[in-house]
This record gives structure tokens, C-alpha cells and sequence, in this order.
């Protein structure tokens, strides 16, 4: 059976060739006899896997040695909580930037343990664009500010990266992280949930500078400190062992296709082939401002939407799926991480192209 073209948005498609060598390991792992998830997460082996996961995503993103790499549970979810819990070290408020679902459930938990100030929000404009930092009204007292890279459900992606002084950047980057360069430096923390360009789901990475960790106050409870999973090497308990052994498969194969940079090129490609059509088209629309569009996460609407489930129907009969949008905003989405192939992006167009001849 042919593998169908996945544009879900999460737990996202994985590259063929990681899945491959993933089944080809199943049953023994390099000669152990062992499963990965068989494996004692303080055995040799599964010690090798974690140490090379680390390595490459380290090389990936040139994370300065000053930062932390954690391999956690809890998705990015967990994080919101976490990330107040940790970082306010004694202050009363925060700073976050409102741009759409997931900024406003992060801001949600962060209300129940501080002050939070929303610097900007794209509100008024149904979280279609990213507030311009001009716009922002920064607290230089706040702990932290916190923004989200990539709305993956509203399609709106900051292309910079803001610039807060000394006051720690926090970032949630879990639908656009290992799609770009990022310059680690310029961030207090960065954080994603891994199934959308890392892994399956059930890992979570967090990435922190050292001076951020144990801090908290008063101290958060033992698994929610970053303190001792930064002291444990992620191993305080039993961590999520083969989602982070796919993750290193995942970060090998990014090295291979020549890296971030290489893959920022792909995927400005593969975005431009869609956008473009949307923006020639007078049966679909994009609602997000040009300079903001998420290389990862194309909402599209039909001008009648009593077509959508016609739409999807003969999606799915040509091999594609998980094409339905959001339940808050409805239409379509393609969700087009890296795994997803130029030629994917193009079949969908084609069909786009079809479906407006024959509706249109």
C-alpha cells in the first residue's frame, strides 16, 4: 500500500528513510538483541543513544555550552506551567505576546502563578498577523517575556526574533524548530513538544541557559524543576526512551539532507509553491498578512465553504490527508514540516488547481 501524503499537523508525518531504519532496528538495536524499548534507559546502550541525540541537536543548533539540553515528558503543555514555576525567581509578573490558541493557553497557566503583563496581542485582527515589537509595551521588570514562534493552528509565524535586553526571551517553538537556523544566544529558553519536526509524540526538549536553572521560588516540586532534570541528565526517571532514540534518527537525518540551512531553503521553497497558487486564486484564500505566513502551517479557506467536506473527500481518494482545518477556525490546513516533500506540496496544488475548475 502506498504511503499516504500527510499533511496533519501533529503527530506529523516522520522522513520514510528514519522509519525505515527504525524498522530495521526493531527487534535488535545494533547487535544488543534488544528493542530500543526494551532497553534499560541507564544501560550502556540506551546511554549511547541519548549521549548522540544530544550531540547532533547540539550540532544542529549550535547551542552554546552554556545551556542545558533536557529530554522531557508533558508535551509543550507542560511547559506553560513549568516555565513560571521556574523562571520567575521571586518576581511577580511576566510578559507575553498573544498571537493566537497557544499563546493563550500559555497565558492562561502563567495568570494562576503571576502578574501577566500581554505586551501586544493580535486580537483585534483574529490572530492573523505578528504584533510588530514597536507595538510592544515591554515591562523591564517582568522575569521574562514569552512569544510563540509558530501559531500551528492560526498559520502566523514571527520571521525575527525579538529583542527583550536583559530581560530573558522564552520561546515556544514547537512547530517551527529544526525548520530554520535559530541563534540559540538570544534565548533565555526555547522549548517544543516533538511531534511535528522532531519525533513522536511524547518528547518534549527543552533547551535553557545555565544561569536560568534553580532558581525557582519557592522551589517547584521535584519533577517540575528544571534543577533536577539539568542535574540528572534527564534521567531523574524514566524518560521517554524511544521517542528521544526516533529524535536522534530524526536529527541524524536533518545532518544528512545538509542541515537547518539546507532545510530553511527547502522549506521556503515548498511554502512559496502553495502560497503562491493562494495568492493567485480567486476560490481560496490565506487570512494571514504575507510577511507573517508560517512556512509550516498553510490555513486555507474555500469560498464556499459547503465544499469543504467535497474537498477533503477527494483529497483523501488521492492519497491525502489530515487536510481538515482546525475546530476554532475551520477551512483546511497543510501542515508542511520538513518531512513533508516538495512533491507533496505540488500534488496538492494540482488537485487545488482541479477542484477550482470544476467548483469554481
Amino acid at each position: 500500500m502506498a504511503r499516504a501524503i500527510n499533511f496533519s499537523a501533529g503527530p506529523a508525518a516522520l522522513p520514510e528513510d528514519v522509519l525505515k531504519e527504525a524498522a530495521a532496528e526493531m527487534l535488535d538495536w545494533h547487535g544488543s538483541g534488544q528493542s530500543v524499548m526494551e532497553m534499560s534507559h541507564r544501560g550502556k546502550e540506551f546511554m549511547s543513544i541519548a549521549a548522540a541525540a544530544e550531540a547532533d541537536l547540539r550540532e544542529l543548533l549550535a547551542i552554546p555550552a552554556n545551556y542545558k539540553v533536557l529530554f522531557l515528558q508533558g508535551g509543550a503543555t507542560l511547559q506553560f506551567e513549568m516555565i513560571p514555576m521556574n523562571l520567575l525567581a521571586g518576581k511577580t509578573s511576566a510578559d507575553y505576546v498573544h498571537t493566537g490558541e497557544w499563546a493563550k493557553k500559555a497565558i492562561k497557566e502563567a495568570k494562576t502563578f503571576c502578574q501577566v503583563n500581554t505586551v501586544a496581542s493580535a486580537e483585534d485582527q483574529k490572530f492573523t498577523y505578528a504584533p510588530a515589537q514597536a507595538d510592544w509595551k515591554l515591562n523591564s521588570d517582568a522575569a521574562y517575556v514569552h512569544y510563540t514562534a509558530n501559531e500551528t493552528i492560526g498559520g502566523v509565524e514571527f520571521q525575527w526574533v525579538p529583542n527583550t535586553g536583559n530581560v530573558p526571551l522564552i520561546c515556544d517553538m514547537s512547530s517551527n524548530i529544526l525548520s530554520r537556523p535559530v541563534d540559540v544566544s538570544k534565548y533565555g529558553m526555547i522549548y517544543a513538544g516533538a511531534q511535528k519536526n522532531i519525533g513522536p509524540a511524547g518528547l518534549t526538549i527543552v533547551i535553557v541557559r545555565e544561569d536560568l536553572i534553580g532558581k525557582g521560588s519557592p522551589t517547584p516540586p521535584t519533577m517540575l524543576d528544571y534543577k533536577t532534570h539539568a542535574e540528572n541528565e534527564s534521567m531523574y526517571n524514566t524518560p521517554p526512551t524511544y521517542g528521544i532514540y526516533i529524535a536522534g534518527l530524526v536529527f541524524k537525518w536533518l545532518k544528512k539532507q545538509g542541515g537547518l540551512a539546507a532545510m530553511e531553503k527547502r522549506n521556503i521553497e515548498k511554502a512559496a509553491v502553495l502560497y503562491d497558487y493562494l495568492d493567485q486564486s480567486s476560490f481560496f484564500q490565506n487570512p494571514v498578512r504575507k510577511q507573517d505566513r508560517s512556512r509550516m502551517n498553510v490555513p486555507f479557506t474555500l469560498k464556499n465553504a459547503e465544499l469543504d467536506e467535497e474537498f477533503l473527500k477527494g483529497a483523501k481518494a488521492r492519497g491525502m490527508v489530515q487536510l481538515k482545518g482546525h475546530r476554532s477556525v475551520g477551512g483546511m490546513r497543510a501542515s508542511i514540516y520538513n518531512a513533508m516533500s516538495l512533491e507533496g506540496v505540488k500534488t496538492l496544488v494540482d488537485y487545488m488547481k482541479e477542484f477550482e475548475k470544476n467548483h469554481g
